[in-house]
């Protein structure tokens, strides 16, 4: 989805904070992080979030992946006048999904073994509530103008998933960064409580949805246990995230309606 509204510049006390007082704020692209030299700032839309996650990267190591660690305050703060700070890594979004889809599986490996964070419960956002109702843990209308008739058309297929729960990455399309051959790079991920693979069944339903990836992309990973129910719950989960979101736009539809007839045509 896309970004949300643009940040302003960081102010000089969070620039002093962090070190950078004498480094010159460049906007990257999307208008809300920028960089500072050999850094990056960026404002924080979910506390709680912000601070597990510069926790959890800054341990982070994961083999044949690039990881912007995150940096603390001088005072050894993660979170300064509601800025992050992490490190700055080479690189742009790329369409190249079956990286993004090693990616998603690399990460969930590294993340095994983390406890439920504890944000996870108290989520109130549209892609929160759309992974609760993508499981059948939750019930919200699902707009049927948004997306709510291939949900209720697909939903029916849910049968029971045979996987344990984890820490997955559930959002990586445009947070992995390519660099020529260098590894993929990960700036950042939205951490869910599901199993492993699912992480990678949201990467290949956006790669058909948004990224110019053909249909038949969702069957080259079919090795991937239980690849059929989590690419169902994959779509599900964007179909009612779409219903839910004030910034879902017609073409985002049209993506996920593309995707949907994929899915619906390996249950």
């Amino acid at each position: 989805m896309p970004d949300g509204p643009r940040a302003g510049q960081p102010p000089a006390t969070v620039l002093m904070a962090f070190g950078l007082q004498h480094t010159t704020p460049e906007p990257l692209p999307g208008g809300r992080a920028h960089r500072c030299g050999d850094t990056v700032l960026a404002p924080v839309r979910d506390r709680p979030k912000a601070l597990w996650l510069a926790g959890t990267m800054h341990a982070l190591d994961v083999p044949d992946l690039r990881i912007a660690r995150p940096q603390r305050a001088r005072d050894g703060r993660w979170i300064v006048a509601g800025w992050v700070a992490r490190r700055y890594i080479d690189g742009a979004p790329e369409h190249r999904h079956d990286e993004i889809m090693l990616a998603a599986l690399k990460l969930a490996h590294a993340l095994t073994g983390l406890p439920r964070p504890k944000h996870l419960a108290a989520r109130t956002d549209p892609d929160g509530i759309a992974d609760r109702v993508a499981w059948g843990e939750a019930e919200v209308p699902v707009d049927e103008a948004k997306g709510g008739r291939w949900f209720e058309v697909l939903a029916v297929a849910r049968r029971p998933v045979g996987l344990p729960d984890q820490v997955v990455p559930g959002d990586l399309f445009g947070a992995v960064l390519f660099d020529g051959d260098a590894p993929p790079g990960i700036v950042d991920f939205d951490p869910f409580y599901r199993p492993a693979e699912w992480g990678a069944a949201v990467a290949a339903v956006d790669a058909v949805a948004w990224g110019d990836a053909a249909p038949d992309f969702l069957q080259r990973w079919s090795h991937l246990p239980e690849w059929p129910q989590l690419l169902l719950r994959a779509v599900l989960f964007r179909l009612a995230g779409n219903a839910l979101s004030l910034r879902a736009t017609a073409a985002s539809l049209d993506g996920l309606r593309a995707a949907a007839a994929a899915v619906s045509e390996i249950l």
